[in-house]
């Protein structure tokens, strides 16, 4: 049995992965979100609320509420604005800035004493932060976030290889959530699973990947 620790787990895709991890795998599971749900709560799992991952002073709090070793942390939280040139929020793109880009170096950084070799990062991104995937426009802040937060995910990886620790950047695909607004290819349950099984293919070898949730590697 590892110990995962999962952002944004209160619902949507952090939800599903608390799910499967807790109640298929057997994995113990800590949930970090801004607030509970009921459905969160009924997986009996570790909750620790009030995480804001937008904020600096999110890693005070989970250096105080974590203390045990952790095998897999998983960058899950997340915020999707939209936007084009004709209604640009500056506000609002800063926001996703502070949610997408630093939240999860925020809690990396936060936890990061509490990983040694073996363990894992994966920080789920977005192929809408590939400059070279991008053929449609607009999303201006939230591509910019993940795009930043990509850059983030490769040097830590190249920062924390020679700890044995790696890091993926995880596309989770385009799954029918209140992000999403319901629309989507996929449901929670088979990105969910498909993100669990990139984290079982990452390694040392492979560290700095930035992956589909279906397998393929995504561009740059």
């Amino acid at each position: 049995m590892g110990t995962y620790v999962v952002t944004g787990a209160n619902r949507g895709i952090g939800l599903e992965l608390v799910r499967q991890l807790a109640q298929e795998r057997r994995e113990r599971v800590i949930a970090l979100c801004r607030k509970s749900s009921p459905e969160l709560e009924a997986l009996g799992v570790e909750i620790i609320d009030g995480i804001d991952v937008s904020s600096d002073d999110v890693i005070s709090t989970l250096q105080n509420r974590i203390s045990e070793d952790i095998d897999v942390l998983i960058n899950n939280a997340g915020i999707l604005r939209r936007e084009d040139l004709s209604s640009l929020s500056w506000d609002q793109m800063r926001f996703q800035f502070e949610v997408n880009s630093l939240g999860p170096l925020r809690v990396t950084t936060a936890l990061l004493p509490l990983l040694s070799a073996g363990s894992k990062i994966a920080i789920v991104t977005s192929r809408m932060g590939s400059i070279a995937d991008n053929t449609s426009g607009r999303m201006y802040g939230y591509r910019m976030s993940k795009a930043a937060v990509n850059i983030a995910g490769m040097s830590l990886a190249q920062d924390l290889r020679p700890r044995g620790i790696s890091v993926a950047l995880l596309h989770p695909g385009y799954v029918r959530t209140d992000m999403t607004g319901g629309n989507g290819f996929i449901d929670t349950d088979v990105s969910a699973k498909g993100l669990l099984a990139r984290i079982d293919q990452l390694n040392i070898e492979n560290t700095g990947v930035f992956w589909h949730a279906n397998g393929e590697e995504l561009p740059w």
